[in-house]
This record gives structure tokens, C-alpha cells and sequence, in this order.
């Protein structure tokens, strides 16, 4: 167990892919009575809620997010509760109630009581009109619901930096990949399932079409780049502060697999896409973090063979 810091954390959204193990980071490094995890529900036995403080929270409520802010004496919010991009265009209209008013809520509940905000972005900010290697200021069209969402969440992060002088910053996740926590609906759920299945049935009917390039990361990169803009002096960050772009590496669905077939003999995957194809398609292949490498010293440790040998390992264990 670490030494207290002094700082007072909240984690919304925290039984979720990335909650888990950004809660198991924080408690590291802030101490495990310092960081408080809530979430919309509970799971018994998870250790969100067995190894620290747990609260039940509707991000979409302000007072209650205030109430709990100041109760709690908090410093520093993760907004981690979303809808993510599948299930997201499922449910429209839920989907912005959750994204744009659990943000709201939040950012509103920060401004009351002085905390610090992590809101997080994502690569579906980007529509089919950006281009294939995304710079930072690339246009935002995108054509989901979910990415419309992420959109307005760097915006009013914006704002509230701008207006009303809280700490707002933030990432345009590329798609994740983490053995500890199962995936939570988004488009990018292929690469996570096709190494369940590797270490099963050994073979996986992928729901994108074999030459789909998305940007990707290796959660514990993820989790790291976090931390690391959070940890970023102030006066460091610029324009970009609400939704850096950060770099992975990117491969296809058929590099994946091949990468996998490597570790794993006799592992197999076919290809058969649906309605996800469509928001892969709109998605750029690659993004450029140079911006974040710049202002905060943002470098990638994973590349695709290195993630899939730590996601084999950590799944056979």
C-alpha cells in the first residue's frame, strides 16, 4: 500500500474497462482509503469495491456528484461513465443523456467544489472527412452518436477551462486492449474478444472485415498516458488540453490474428462484419501524437506483438 498524498479522488464509471484498472493506478499511487470508486451499480467482489472506498453514483445528477465531492472532500474527478460507441448507437438518446449530461453534471459538480477534471475522449471524434494519419487539429464530423458525444465533451471541457477556470483536460483514447476487464460495447471490442478466444476455442469470427486499421493501445499505455496528463504542469498545456490525440500503433484485424496464430498453434479467425464495420470505417488508421509527445512528453511502450504476448500471458495466468 502506498503513503497518502493528500489528494482526494473520484473515479466515475469505475467497474468499467478502463475504471478498473485506472482505480487499482490511483490507489497505488494516491493510497487506497484516497480514491473513491462509483458506479451506477455494484459488483460484488470486484475490487473497485472490496479494496477501497465505493459509492453508488448517477453521474447525470449534479447534486448528488456535488454532495459526494464535498462529503468527500475530493480534489480530483475521472469522468470514466459513458456509453460507449456500439452500444451507444443502439440507444441514441441515452447515450447523450449519459455522455453529455453525466459531463455536464460533472463539470458542474467540479466548478462547486474545485476539483481537477479528466474527461475522456475518443478517435470516433473523427469522421470520414478526416484524414487516414489524423493530425491533432483534424476536422470533427463524426458519424456516430457516440463521437457526436465525444465531440461536445472537449468542448465543454473547453469552456469550463476558458470561463470558468477548472482544470479540464483529456484523451482521444484509440482503441483499447486489456485483459483484466471485460469490453464495454465499442466498435474496437474485436481486438480484446479474438484473444478470449485464442486462449479457448482458439478460434474467433471477427465482426470487422480483415484489412480494418484502427489505432489501438495497450491499456497499461492508456492508464500511464492518464496519469501523465494529469501529473502535466499546467502552463504546459495548450489548446489541445481537453482531447490530445495519443499514439499507439495500428493494425489491421488480419495482423492481429496473424500476431495471435504466432503464440497460439492452431488458432483460426474468419471475418464476418456488421453494423460496427460501418464506424470503423469512418475512423482514421493512425493518429499523430506529437502534440502530447511535445507538451507533456507522451511516448508509447507497446507495439502489437509486445501487447499480444502480455495479453496471452496475462490471460493464461
Amino acid at each position: 500500500m502506498s503513503e497518502p498524498t493528500g489528494d482526494r479522488v473520484l473515479v466515475t464509471g469505475a467497474l468499467g474497462q478502463i475504471g478498473t484498472e485506472l482505480v487499482e493506478a490511483l490507489r497505488a499511487k494516491h493510497g487506497d482509503a484516497a480514491v473513491i470508486a462509483s458506479d451506477i451499480r455494484t459488483v460484488e467482489g470486484h475490487p473497485c469495491v472490496s479494496e477501497g472506498p465505493f459509492a453508488i453514483l448517477d453521474v447525470t445528477d449534479t447534486a448528488s456528484v456535488s454532495r459526494l465531492c464535498r462529503d468527500e472532500g475530493v480534489t480530483t474527478i475521472y469522468h470514466l461513465a459513458a456509453l460507449l460507441s456500439a452500444t451507444g448507437e443502439k440507444n441514441p438518446e441515452l447515450c447523450r443523456s449519459v455522455n453529455v449530461g453525466g459531463t455536464v453534471a460533472v463539470l458542474k459538480a467540479a466548478k462547486a467544489c474545485g476539483c481537477r477534471v479528466f474527461v475522456p475522449s475518443s478517435i470516433a471524434v473523427f469522421g470520414p472527412d478526416a484524414p487516414k494519419h489524423a493530425p491533432q487539429n483534424a476536422p470533427l464530423n463524426p458519424t456516430t452518436v457516440y463521437g457526436e458525444t465525444k465531440v461536445e465533451g472537449e468542448a465543454l471541457g473547453l469552456e469550463y477551462w476558458t470561463v470558468h477556470g477548472v482544470d479540464v483536460r483529456g484523451l482521444r483514447y484509440p482503441g483499447l486492449v486489456s485483459y483484466k476487464a471485460p469490453a464495454g460495447g465499442g466498435t474496437t471490442d474485436y481486438a480484446v474478444e479474438i484473444f478470449h478466444a485464442a486462449v479457448g476455442s482458439k478460434h474467433y469470427q471477427c465482426f470487422v472485415r480483415p484489412d480494418t486499421k484502427l489505432p489501438m493501445m495497450y491499456m497499461d499505455d492508456a492508464i500511464r498516458a492518464t496519469l501523465m496528463v494529469m501529473d502535466a504542469p499546467a502552463t504546459s498545456l495548450g489548446s489541445s488540453r481537453t482531447g490530445y490525440n495519443i499514439d499507439g500503433f495500428s493494425f489491421t484485424a488480419e495482423e492481429l490474428a496473424a500476431s495471435i496464430a504466432q503464440e497460439v498453434e492452431g488458432f483460426s479467425c474468419d471475418y464476418v462484419p456488421d453494423v460496427r464495420q460501418t464506424y470503423a470505417d469512418s475512423w482514421p488508421d493512425s493518429v499523430d501524437g506529437s502534440i502530447a509527445k511535445k507538451e507533456w512528453g507522451w511516448s508509447p511502450a507497446y507495439d502489437l506483438h509486445a501487447m499480444t504476448r502480455a495479453m496471452l500471458n496475462g490471460l493464461s495466468d
